[in-house]
């Protein structure tokens, strides 16, 4: 088009004015007494005439008309330019003829299923309210192909459609998505390949044919193909001595009839190689043998330099290891302050003095100097004081650098659940001599929480609270916290406090009272009633900081009533205005990240009590409780606050009662969710000294209570956010009549799937489980399917803790 009106312009500007347009090589054109615009509806003509960049009562050379063209048409704003000359009234006029490009009001997408209408409207770029550009819709059609494409149709077929007004000023364009099939991959062929068969490379592929079963589906993607090209190949061959390994090509051949498609894959294996010498140098910080001991091929050491004993035993290099090795070397020096560390690990490729291809490894590092900390900034704590953010931070000015301890204090803060998630922290040069400045970011979130509602659980039925909660008083990291609950077998007054660093020590307090009635629903178990209030010191252990120990000493009334349905119970477990006198040691290491569902860490507890005898008091027993929790992090999609952690998980708690202990509530049962230890898949109460119970339906007798058990629980899980969590579980446990009973071979098992929240009201839950050692009452296997509701922190029948 463009060459067309060109040829038009000096076709008219030669031949119907040849002396206006004078040759090449002339030195000046000829003036024109006026300029007229024709075609123009949303321009006006004075517009076109100043964007042509033409004027009147100046010479216009051919050139001028060529550079106006391409001025108007780069407005973009027309579809067809022209400039020709007239000679009215002997007068030399120059008309520019437009023809307008329309307006584009609307454009959308018919016929996407696979891909959403948003994502591609994203990727097109193609934007309404302007004037129609036929290059802008191929090119946003070109786009949606390639996202397409990307997914695996390529089959896909994209056609537009446009729909004009009546004075053609306006359209609207619409895209016609055929998404046909998506490509499946029928076969995956390697060529170059000597070593290894096609089927053994595929099998480290992520991209794999179709088969038989549904998730051998063939399906196309792209990013995965570019990984394993990248990245998993090289792997699965470097970590086998092909250290030479290169993919060469890839080529996708579709079948456009059936939607198959034939993967092609051009490799270059190179030479398989063995490991050669070893050497460190540059290294000052670390002695020699120090950094040996992170290589990962077994060699004797001769004269610092490392070679083997035997040429048959000599390992074939593994790409893999060589490189987590130096990781583990450059988290070393990272993590005693030399952040500025240079470590390059060289391989040298050559051949031995037989003739055998081999690789000698050397780290070269460069230590430079070590970083010191500078200072710690916190920035964006409007209520939460410095000093409560850092007693979190294990960091201190004037330290060596660590990164593990700039980790640890990036989780510390986000543990104390006042802040949004955190950016993490940065590092900025404090001096010219290497030393650094930390800065935490943080955002407040809303801490304090009125709540009211209905309750349910713990076996008591339907209630109504009211309740108040401030982790965080006077932005100083106080907790305090009141609940009032009412109902017909419910009523509760709780008010706690807790100071987590008394006068800004690492030394925290924690008083709290309580009176408590409460009508057991589940079993009919009867009615407690309980006053009393503790008193708690929490201390660093050795001066650790993930490590305390909690001395504590409670005091409270209790009375339990029982019903004339459960005479045999009440008899055992009754009791008026009973005193209980408790001291308690408890120490207590705690390292886990994303509370209340950790990610990554670990929970260590032991505690010893002492109720009644020298305290006062009825009754006179000891009791000693452990648990521990064990947390990893296995994969996760995406970034910051939106990630997903798939998390592995293992617990295990364990109890023992030693003495005359007369209260139910400081003895052991197991079963269900709802009141003892928890066992799911099983009924409550239906785990007993004796074995499993049938009959017990949720119906407790004093046989069914125990001084001793054990719990395990393994899971995997997804941590879709804090409020949010997913898991398959594996339960194990038991209880016994005795702790000298004690029995870990004789465990009853139950797995299954459950989802976790935290609502508004509190924690819930919701599991499926299989009992596998469930038995009928002819005591034959049966096992079964059974599902339990979590609302609350269920009773835990003995738990550790003595204020319950």
């Amino acid at each position: 088009m463009i060459r067309r009106l060109s040829l038009a312009v000096l076709v008219g500007a030669l031949v119907l004015s040849p002396r206006l347009c004078p040759a090449q090589g002339e030195a000046s054109g000829r003036t024109v007494d006026s300029i007229a615009v024709v075609g123009v509806r949303r321009m006006t003509a004075d517009q076109v005439v100043q964007a042509s960049g033409l004027s009147l009562k100046r010479n216009l050379h051919f050139r001028d008309l060529q550079l106006a063209i391409r001025t108007l048409y780069a407005t973009g704003q027309y579809d067809d330019v022209q400039i020709l000359e007239q000679i009215v009234d002997n007068r030399r006029v120059l008309e520019i003829r437009v023809r307008e490009r329309p307006l584009l009001t609307r454009w959308s997408v018919e016929g996407a299923e696979h891909i959403s209408e948003a994502k591609l409207r994203e990727k097109s770029k193609l934007s309404e309210g302007l004037p129609l550009d036929p290059a802008a819709v191929a090119r946003a059609a070109a786009r949606m192909d390639s996202i397409y494409r990307h997914d695996g149709f390529y089959l896909v077929r994209i056609r537009t459609r446009r729909a004009y007004d009546a004075d053609s000023s306006q359209v609207r364009v619409t895209f016609q998505i055929e998404e046909g099939r998506r490509v499946a991959v029928s076969s995956v062929e390697i060529e170059g390949n000597t070593h290894f068969s096609d089927q053994l490379i595929v099998s480290h592929m992520s991209t794999r044919p179709e088969g038989f079963w549904w998730f051998h589906s063939g399906d196309y993607d792209d990013e995965k193909l570019r990984e394993d090209l990248l990245t998993r190949l090289p792997q699965f061959y470097g970590s086998n001595g092909y250290v030479d390994f290169q993919v060469l090509g890839d080529t996708l051949l579709v079948n456009e009839t059936t939607g198959k498609a034939a993967l092609v894959i051009r490799v270059s294996e190179g030479e398989q190689r063995r490991v050669g010498t070893f050497e460190i140098v540059g290294n000052r910080r670390f002695s020699t043998d120090e950094l040996e001991r992170y290589f990962p091929f077994s060699h004797q050491t001769k004269g610092g330099i490392l070679t083997s004993t035997a040429p048959t035993t000599v390992p074939y290099f593994d790409q893999g290891k060589w490189e987590e090795a130096t990781r583990a070397v450059q988290s070393l020096y990272y993590n005693n302050g030399y952040i500025y560390v240079n470590l390059r690990p060289d391989m040298i490729r050559r051949e031995d003095k037989d003739g055998k291809p081999v690789v000698d490894l050397r780290w070269v590092v460069n230590e430079g100097q070590p970083a010191i900390v500078n200072k710690i900034e916190i920035v964006g704590n409007t209520l939460t004081r410095d000093h409560v953010i850092r007693n979190a931070i294990v960091l201190l000015p004037g330290d060596v650098f660590r990164q593990d301890a700039l980790v640890h204090s990036y989780q510390n803060i986000s543990n104390l659940g006042f802040f949004e998630p955190l950016a993490p922290p940065d590092t900025r040069p404090a001096n010219d001599q290497g030393d650094v400045d930390v800065i935490f970011r943080v955002t407040e979130k809303h801490t304090g929480q009125v709540n009211f509602g209905a309750t349910l659980g713990q076996g008591t039925g339907v209630g109504g609270f009211v309740g108040l909660e401030e982790p965080n008083m006077f932005g100083q990291g106080k907790r305090g916290s009141f609940q009032w609950t009412v109902g017909q077998n419910l009523d509760q007054f709780n008010v706690s406090y807790t100071d987590p660093a008394i006068r800004q020590s690492r030394i925290s307090g924690t008083l709290g009272i309580h009176e408590t009635r409460v009508v057991y629903t589940i079993a009919n178990l009867g009615t407690l009633k309980s006053k009393g209030g503790n008193v708690q010191i929490g201390l660093p252990f050795f001066g650790n900081r993930y490590t305390r120990l909690y001395l504590t000493y409670a005091l409270e009334t209790q009375t339990f009533t029982g019903t004339s349905s459960d005479t045999a119970f009440a008899y055992v477990y009754g009791c008026n205005d009973c005193l209980r006198s408790t001291i308690q040691a408890t120490l207590t290491r705690d390292t886990r990240i994303d509370l209340p569902f950790p990610s990554a860490g670990t929970l260590h507890s032991v505690s010893l009590s002492q109720s009644g005898g020298p305290l006062g008091g009825t009754g006179d027993y000891q009791r000693l409780d452990a648990e521990g929790h064990w947390y990893a992090t296995l994969s996760q999609i995406g970034e910051g606050r939106g990630a997903v952690k798939f998390v592995v998980g293992l617990s295990g708690r364990s109890g023992m009662v030693f003495g005359y202990a007369p209260y139910f509530n400081q003895l052991f049962t197991m079963g269900g969710t709802q009141f003892g230890i928890p066992l799911r898949g099983y009924d409550e109460f239906s785990i007993t000294p004796r074995g499993y119970d049938p009959l017990a339906q949720n119906i407790a007798n004093p046989a069914a209570f125990g001084k001793s058990f054990l719990a395990i629980t393994g899971e995997i899980g997804a941590r879709v956010s804090q409020q949010l969590y997913a898991d398959a579980f594996y339960d194990a446990g038991n209880v016994w009549a005795e702790a000298g009973d004690f029995n870990p071979t004789r465990l009853l098992r139950g797995a299954g799937i459950g989802i976790s929240l935290i609502s508004p009201v509190g924690p819930m839950g919701l599991d499926l489980a299989y009992g596998f050692d469930r038995r009928n009452v002819l005591g034959q296997p049966a096992p079964a399917w059974k599902l339990h509701f979590r609302l609350g922190t269920p009773f835990t029948g003995g738990a550790p803790g003595i204020a319950q």
